[in-house]
């Protein structure tokens, strides 16, 4: 099982380009903005963000980050958890809208999770690409910039495990759709993405390390605008995402032959 969820975007590539594709122009259609909203929403976001917590809390920089400016800081966590984020709100529909097809027709189902997950990091990794080479030309690149794919791609299959679950589930249990939403928004403000974890009690500090997001956001941080490697980050990331993505391939698979009884 495990190896045909691993596999089947490779041996379904065809079908599974098709889909992305369809996704990914899907978000656009009718709208007149296009692909503009895409850098729209979490400038604005960002912005709020930034007013509240600099000029209103005015939240203090962590010392080790110098004089970077508290934008820059705030987008280097909200822009791979607005990825994680979006990925995570449309798991909850996603064999849901495919329901003709899955209930009238044999294709390989387990292709989904991956085109719902891999569509937000699409969308959003183009934000976070120019972000990088904005920060490019401040004066910010070293050599560790080179294990940003990595962090991308283990934060991906750490993402796609969960998708799978929540995918999974939402067929039979349709209340998880809001239980999602909530999850959500406490998990955003649980992690240090708008705020530094100064803010935090120091006797709570260490709690963070059972939130992956945390250690994902740091590791970009660290790699990104100090140039250090985050050993402590990545020894929870690595085995958490592995963990996760196999174990998600593994409950979809397991579950998916009763999709198109429920469905």
């Amino acid at each position: 099982m495990l190896r045909q969820w691993v596999f089947a975007p490779i041996v379904h590539y065809r079908l599974f380009h098709n889909f992305v594709r369809q996704d990914f122009t899907g978000q656009f259609a009718g709208s007149f903005g296009g692909m503009v909203w895409l850098f729209i929403t979490p400038i604005v976001n960002i912005l709020i963000y930034s007013f509240v917590f600099s000029v209103v809390f005015r939240a203090p920089m962590p010392v080790e980050y110098g004089n970077t400016p508290f934008v820059i800081f705030l987008m280097m966590g909200y822009l791979p958890w607005f990825a994680f984020g979006d990925a995570m709100g449309r798991a909850s529909t996603l064999l849901l809208e495919k329901a003709p097809l899955i209930t009238k027709i044999m294709f390989p189902v387990q292709i989904i999770p991956g085109v719902g997950t891999i569509v937000p990091y699409m969308v959003h990794g183009i934000a976070l690409a120019l972000f990088l080479v904005y920060l490019l030309t401040q004066g910010y690149f070293n050599l560790m910039w080179l294990w940003l794919p990595v962090i991308f791609a283990l934060q991906f299959l750490f993402t796609m495990g969960l998708v799978a679950i929540l995918s999974a589930l939402c067929v039979f249990l349709r209340d998880i759709q809001q239980i999602v939403s909530l999850t959500l928004t406490s998990w955003f403000f649980l992690t240090p993405i708008v705020y530094p974890i100064s803010l935090i009690p120091v006797e709570y500090q260490p709690w963070l390390l059972f939130n992956p997001m945390h250690s994902f956001v740091d590791s970009y941080r660290e790699l990104i605008l100090l140039g250090n490697f985050p050993m402590t980050s990545v020894l929870i990331i690595v085995p958490v995402s592995l963990f996760t993505y196999c174990f998600g391939g593994w409950v979809f698979m397991r579950i998916r032959h009763a999709f198109g009884d429920v469905l």
